[in-house]
């Protein structure tokens, strides 16, 4: 019988399973695996993990990062990516970095960095999950380590001012949007009928820009124009996660 396994993760609102991009990523891959997970929100009652969240625990194996959590679940045999052919896992790799290059920064600071997204929705959203005293200091450790992360890949020459650097993240977060819209084209997933890793990456991705109710919604309102990409989170939510894709209810 197999070990249980057990993810920790954020939860979600605004119609989804979770708020968290890393954590939508291994929810919607275990699904398209038919990983048994039992899945642990974290709220304000329960201790937040030590680490990255998500984080996988089976017995007494502890992992971290959705791309380790991937490979673990692939050596316990679920595996959505059986079918695929050599270039087209290289492909998947190629798309993977694409996304966390191109498209990560902006989600990163649509999030966590963008003043007013960040003080009327993301800090009161997580520090309503977080135990005190936690929750007064979480929240901005987080917004920092995200605009650190946006400086270290994009804060150097020619773009030295902040003020800069966001013009090119968006830039380059639009032109990943439609190059993912490009190669979706009319199919259901990226390679053909089935999901897989780059399915989940992509939809962990796009639903919470696509979904979150924030008062400063420039990405959003570009991958609204690509009604493909809005349909791939629709139908994975709906026929993966049995959600209504009409909820938009604002945050509890």
């Amino acid at each position: 019988m197999a070990a249980p396994m057990e993810l920790s993760c954020w939860g979600g609102d605004w119609g989804l399973p979770s708020l968290h991009p890393e954590s939508l990523t291994v929810m919607a891959y275990a699904k398209f695996s038919g990983a048994p997970l039992t899945v642990n929100t974290i709220n304000n009652s329960w201790r937040v993990p030590k680490g990255d969240v998500p984080v996988l625990i089976s017995e007494d194996i502890v992992i971290s990062q959705p791309a380790k959590i991937l490979n673990f679940l692939r050596k316990q045999k679920y595996n959505a990516d059986y079918e695929l052919s050599a270039k087209q896992g290289a492909d998947t790799l190629a798309y993977i970095a694409l996304l966390e290059e191109k498209l990560l920064p902006a989600l990163l600071h649509t999030f966590w960095v963008e003043a007013e997204n960040y003080s009327s929705v993301t800090k009161p959203w997580f520090a309503s999950r977080i135990a005190f005293p936690l929750s007064l200091y979480l929240p901005g450790k987080m917004s920092r380590e995200a605009l650190n992360r946006i400086l270290l890949t994009r804060g150097g020459p020619p773009l030295y001012s902040l003020a800069e650097v966001e013009a090119q993240i968006y830039r380059d977060a639009k032109e990943c949007l439609n190059l993912l819209s490009k190669r979706l084209g009319t199919s259901q997933f990226f390679f053909g009928d089935m999901p897989t890793t780059l399915d989940a990456f992509v939809f962990g991705f796009l639903a919470p820009i696509y979904k979150v109710c924030f008062p400063r919604v420039q990405l959003q309102e570009h991958l609204k124009q690509l009604p493909n990409l809005c349909r791939f989170c629709d139908d994975i939510l709906t026929f993966y996660f049995r959600l209504t894709v009409s909820d938009g209810r604002q945050p509890s």
